[in-house]
């Protein structure tokens, strides 16, 4: 008779956190799910089968398995207190997000609405930073990233890093705003080469560049409204 596999030795495609890696959590069980918040199983029971055991004592229904109690879940061979106490923090937390609302995203379609967004991160600053807004579709922010943070009078930025970002954050527009500590809203030469640089980037990349903003303490300048992007 065969030695039975342990989860180590499943397929890595089968194998629950890599598989959540690499398909995201929908792929997954829910006792997969699970499986990986126990982290282990016993002698002979892997966590994916100690769970299936779990759920099929609550007929399946994670409801019914968030309304046991750490005694009900201990009776279960394999299941200690730690393990009822992580199941249950699971199920109250899925309930939580159930009865709050989606956060919104604010809307930084316009050069009015970036500076809004980043003055108050940028107006004390005394060097330069060069600040990265993905969006989607909709103009809604999906994150901002500092990129660089710099000298009194520019900054280093790495192309690559802007968009590996905005491909990794599934973004489709993108804007970049830094400071101008000297309080001038002229771009430098340099500002102009680097917009351009990330504009090619981002059209190779079939990415829209909305804006770059230059911020300085009560005012800003806008590519986009100048007529230079």
């Amino acid at each position: 008779m065969s030695e039975k596999l342990t989860i180590a030795h499943w397929s890595e495609d089968d194998q629950p956190r890599e598989k959540l890696r690499d398909k995201g959590p929908q792929a997954l069980s829910n006792a997969e799910l699970l499986a990986i918040l126990i982290g282990s199983g016993t002698p002979g029971v892997n966590a994916v089968e100690l769970m299936q055991t779990v759920l099929n004592g609550s007929n399946n229904n994670l409801n019914t398995l968030g309304k046991k109690t750490i005694r009900d879940l201990c009776e279960f061979k394999g299941i200690g207190e730690a393990k009822a106490i992580t199941i249950l923090a699971a199920c109250e937390l899925g309930k939580r997000r159930q009865m709050e609302s989606a956060e919104e995203r604010p809307d930084i379609g316009t050069a009015t609405r970036i500076y809004n967004l980043m003055h108050p991160v940028l107006q004390d600053l005394d060097v330069e930073e060069f600040w990265l807004l993905l969006m989607n579709q909709n103009y809604r922010l999906i994150k901002k990233v500092r990129i660089s943070h710099g000298g009194i009078s520019e900054v280093s930025v790495d192309v690559r890093i802007i968009i590996r970002e905005a491909v990794l954050s599934n973004a489709t527009i993108l804007a970049v705003c830094h400071n101008h500590p000297s309080g001038s809203l002229k771009p430098s030469k340099a500002d102009d080469q680097l917009t351009l640089t990330i504009k090619r980037a981002c059209d190779v990349m079939r990415l829209h560049l909305l804006d770059h903003v230059i911020v300085t303490d009560g005012q800003y300048f806008s590519y986009h409204e100048q007529g230079k992007l």
